[in-house]
């Protein structure tokens, strides 16, 4: 089975995490599959713009910690392959997260990642990094202040609660919720609006976003890439993860 599927219609490519079984967690294969999926949407000259969702029932519980307590940290490791701070390169054309269940830790992460985000009802979003005994690498302590605030921001991630999809949109994590039944769909309209504008302007303004609202943000995403790397290479942090792992599991599905 595909880890990763792709479609493109109407200018709109949809790549959607496809390991429901691990409820779409991370694995190094996934991980190079999404980084490869949007360096070759992102080439297409038949994409205006790209939706990342996942299989249900969740969008993506994170890294694998099965992969990391295995001794896979490496595979995981912040800007081995892109600039710090990112789970994939950089796009010049926008991605949409369409939010199909939780997003945690890793997985909340990648949503972070995108430019604004669409939330099914059933959608929920956690930072546990601290309960599993890792530092974010893929930008959260960065991007999460930045859509929420950071006394908001320091609450989730110190606490490792979920925020549910209702609670997410008055915080402005999300730019709406929809019936789960429809999030593909309304989703999809929006990116279609998107790609019937002129795309020259389109990506010359996300570009632009890009260089405003990160003035400061380079500097902070290289801190913070540098102690990730430090902590989660430790070979003490490896070791404990596999004795957080159920424990975390059981609580994160008390929650959502």
């Amino acid at each position: 089975m595909d880890v990763l599927l792709s479609e493109v219609a109407d200018g709109v490519a949809v790549l959607t995490l496809n390991r429901p079984e691990k409820r779409n967690a991370l694995n190094s294969e996934l991980t190079r599959a999404l980084r490869d999926a949007m360096r070759s949407a992102d080439a297409d000259d038949a994409v205006s713009v790209i939706v990342l969702t996942g299989a249900d029932p969740v969008f993506c519980a994170g890294v694998d910690l099965k992969d990391i307590g295995g001794g896979a940290s490496d595979r995981f490791t912040p800007g081995t392959d892109t600039e710090p701070g990112r789970p994939w390169a950089r796009t010049t054309k926008p991605v949409i997260g369409a939010i199909n269940g939780a997003a945690v830790t890793g997985g909340f992460e990648l949503a972070l990642q995108c430019d604004f985000l669409v939330a099914s009802e059933r959608a929920a979003f956690g930072d546990t990094h601290a309960r599993v005994g890792l530092l974010p690498g893929w930008g959260l302590s960065v991007l999460l202040p930045q859509a929420i605030g950071v006394r908001r921001a320091r609450e989730m991630s110190l606490t490792g609660n979920f925020v549910l999809a209702e609670e997410a949109l008055r915080l402005g994590l999300v730019n709406r919720v929809v019936p789960h039944e429809s999030l593909l769909e309304e989703t999809r309209r929006i990116a279609l609006d998107i790609a019937g504008n002129d795309q020259l302007a389109v990506r010359a303004l996300l570009a632009e976003y890009d260089e405003t609202t990160s003035t400061t943000v380079h500097e902070a995403l290289r801190i913070e890439s540098r102690k990730a790397n430090a902590w989660n290479a430790d070979p003490a942090t490896v070791a404990a993860i596999a004795d957080r792992r159920q424990a975390i599991i059981e609580r994160g599905r008390s929650q959502v």
